[in-house]
C-alpha cells in the first residue's frame, strides 16, 4: 500500500537546513491501522504531509499502491490526492461559509462528478458518521466532535484507499475523542487503511500497530532485529566460554 524507503525532507531558510525526515523507511500494508507517535517537532506531521503529497520530498523512494510518488507534477499529485487519499486534520479545516453538505461535497466537485451522484455520495458519507440530520448546518453551529465527523465524512466521500489523520482528537474533549476513535475503528473494519499521528499513548493504543518518530527517523518496535555480524557473534561466543575478547590484553 504505502512504502517509503530512505526518504529525506529538508527545509531550508537561508543558510540554515533542518532535516525533518532523515533516512525515513516505513511500509504500511493494505488494511492496516497504524499509529505514529512522537513529540512535537519529531517529524511525524512532516511524514504525513509527504505521505499525502502535500509536501515534496528531497530523496529516497515513495510508492503508493506500487506507483512512484517522486517527481510528480502538481496536477498529477492533486489527482492522486483526490482519488486515493483522504485527510483528517486536528483543526478540521472546514469552510466556515459552507454548510455541512457543501463542505463534504468539495472533493467530488473537484472530480467533476455530476450533481445527483455527488448528493448520493455525500448523504451516504454523512450517514456513516451519524450526521444525516445536519446537512444544512454550518461549522459554527456544530460542536467540535461534530465538526470532526464532518471532516471525516469529507475524507471518506471520495472512497480513498488511504486515510491520513493528523492528531484527529487534539482539539476535542475526552468524550468526543473516544467517539472519533470509535468511528475510525469502524472505518478501518470496513477495509480502509488508516495512518494516524498522535502524541497520546492511550489513543495510539487503539491502532493495530504503533511506530515512533524521533528526530526525523522511524523507530518501529515490531521491526525484526538485524542479524549479528559474524565477528560480533564470535566475540560473544568467546566471552561465554570465559575467554578474553579479541583486541584486549589477556
Amino acid at each position: 500500500m504505502l512504502r517509503m524507503t530512505n526518504v529525506t525532507k529538508v527545509y531550508r531558510r537561508g543558510l540554515v537546513e533542518t532535516h525533518a525526515l532523515s533516512g525515513f523507511t516505513l511500509h504500511v500494508a493494505r488494511g492496516e491501522f497504524l499509529g505514529v507517535m512522537g513529540p512535537s517537532g519529531s517529524g511525524k506531521t512532516t511524514f504525513l504531509n509527504v505521505a499525502g503529497l502535500l509536501d515534496p520530498f528531497d530523496g529516497g523512494e515513495y510508492l503508493l499502491e506500487g506507483e512512484p510518488m517522486q517527481g510528480l507534477s502538481d496536477a498529477r499529485a492533486s489527482a492522486v490526492r483526490n482519488r486515493k487519499i483522504g485527510f483528517v486534520f486536528q483543526s478540521f479545516q472546514l469552510i466556515a461559509d459552507l454548510d455541512v453538505l457543501d463542505n463534504v461535497e468539495v472533493p467530488l466537485r473537484v472530480r467533476g462528478m455530476d450533481a445527483r451522484a455527488r448528493r448520493e455520495r455525500v448523504e451516504r458519507a454523512l450517514a456513516e458518521v451519524g450526521l444525516s440530520g445536519r446537512l444544512r448546518h454550518r461549522p459554527g453551529e456544530l460542536s467540535g466532535g461534530q465538526q470532526q465527523r464532518v471532516a471525516i465524512a469529507r475524507a471518506l466521500v471520495g472512497e480513498p484507499s488511504l486515510l491520513l489523520a493528523d492528531e484527529p482528537t487534539g482539539n476535542l474533549d475526552s468524550r468526543s475523542a473516544r467517539q472519533i476513535l470509535d468511528l475510525l475503528e469502524r472505518i478501518h473494519a470496513g477495509g480502509t487503511t488508516i495512518v494516524m499521528t498522535t502524541h497520546d499513548p492511550e489513543l495510539a493504543a487503539r491502532a493495530r500497530r504503533k511506530v515512533h518518530v524521533l528526530d526525523g527517523k522511524l523507530i518501529d518496535p515490531w521491526a525484526p532485529a538485524p542479524p549479528a555480524a559474524p565477528a560480533d557473534e564470535a566475540e560473544r561466543e568467546r566471552e561465554r566460554e570465559g575467554g578474553q575478547p579479541s583486541g584486549k590484553p589477556s
